[in-house]
């Protein structure tokens, strides 16, 4: 492989503001929910890498063939690989899960997957076109070629759809969450394509909800002279009265760590006696997820927890939902001893507007 712009390279971040800007200048599109992903391509050779530069080329097998039938001979590419399942009455809808699944050790298992759940590649931005790279040019002018070298794409390759209206973006922000897409990204039309640096801005949903503390793991930095709460382990109570488990909260200051370790020790029990004791006998990952497990992306890791009596009531802000747990880390915002645990169920939860991701892909040069 002998490119313009050779791998490793990173991709271009993006930080968090509150609303789609309104001033001139910005191109909008969706915000995917999946693995970011360069691709490289030298003829028939083919090359994936993910955001830290590892590679990712064998566990997609339908993506490297899709590349080399759709794009162009010699390109690098910057995008996203995504998963989606289509039902009956929503439509077609990114799923993250399942694309986590495609990470695996096994070729036959990859195999499998790849005709079962096969991946989908999504465009947003050109490094390379044959001999020419385009890392230093503007967006504006790396948009333009794309759209020129990438007409007719219908999968599983996708170039995606951008605006410079920021009311079509709005528009797009409430519209796609319902086909699992994660916000709007703006990126500057007159900059070049910078590496690991965070020169676009990215608008994603925020909630609140009210959830039950059931746990805590320490961090890794935590001694027995000095210990320090690392997360909070969070629960909600489904229609069944049982309690899930739907994600954790850990953005806290090495003061914060430090109280919330004895402000907790009063609520600290048993597993035995914990909701979440039944778990215990787990070793290895499961279909819920259930904390204290492994997964293939958790190998190594310590995931034992310290169960509480769930006793205790935390709101905390999140974006948005991934099944039945929250897709991010949530950020705790306060307790709330005014709330009953026993009253914190699902139904609190905000449902997206389905939307087919269909509909959102079909546009990539409207």
């Amino acid at each position: 492989m002998d490119l313009p712009v050779m791998p490793p390279v990173q991709p271009m971040l993006a930080k968090s503001v509150k609303g789609v800007p309104q001033e001139p200048g910005f191109s909008f599109e969706p915000k995917w929910d999946g693995f970011r992903c360069l691709l490289f391509k030298d003829g028939d050779e083919v090359e994936l890498t993910s955001r830290n530069t590892k590679p990712l080329t064998r566990y997609f097998p339908e993506i490297v063939t899709a590349a080399r039938e759709q794009l162009p001979d010699r390109c690098v590419l910057d995008g996203e690989l995504f998963v989606a399942l289509t039902d009956e009455q929503r439509g077609a809808k990114l799923e993250f899960e399942v694309l986590q699944e495609r990470i695996h050790p096994a070729e036959s298992r990859i195999d499998k997957l790849s005709r079962e759940t096969p991946a989908g590649y999504v465009v947003f931005d050109l490094l390379a076109l044959g001999d020419v790279s385009y890392a230093d040019r503007p967006l504006s002018e790396r948009r333009a070629t794309l759209e020129e070298a990438l007409t007719g794409l219908d999968g599983p390759c996708y170039l995606t759809r951008t605006t410079t209206d920021p009311a079509e973006a709005e528009s797009w922000f409430q519209q796609f969450e319902g086909a699992g897409l994660d916000g709007v990204v703006a990126k500057p039309l007159a900059a070049p394509y910078e590496q690991n640096a965070r020169t676009m801005l990215k608008i994603k949903h925020e909630r609140t909800a009210d959830v039950v503390l059931a746990g805590y793991r320490e961090h890794k930095t935590s001694t027995p002279e000095r210990p320090l709460i690392g997360s909070l382990l969070l629960g909600l109570y489904d229609a069944d009265g049982e309690l899930q488990h739907i994600g954790v909260s850990a953005s806290f200051t090495e003061k914060r760590r430090a109280e919330l370790f004895e402000e907790l020790q009063p609520l600290v029990c048993p597993i035995e006696e914990h909701p979440w004791g039944r778990w215990n006998e787990f070793l290895t990952a499961n279909p819920g997820r259930v904390p204290g497990t492994q997964s293939r992306w958790s190998q190594g890791k310590d995931l034992s927890f310290t169960p509480l009596r769930p006793e205790r009531v935390l709101e905390v802000k999140y974006d948005h939902m991934e099944g039945r747990r929250f897709r991010h880390t949530a950020h705790f915002k306060r307790w709330r001893p005014d709330r009953d645990p026993g009253s914190c169920g699902y139904e609190q939860l905000e449902e997206p507007v389905g939307y087919d991701l269909g509909r959102v892909l079909s546009g990539g040069l409207s």
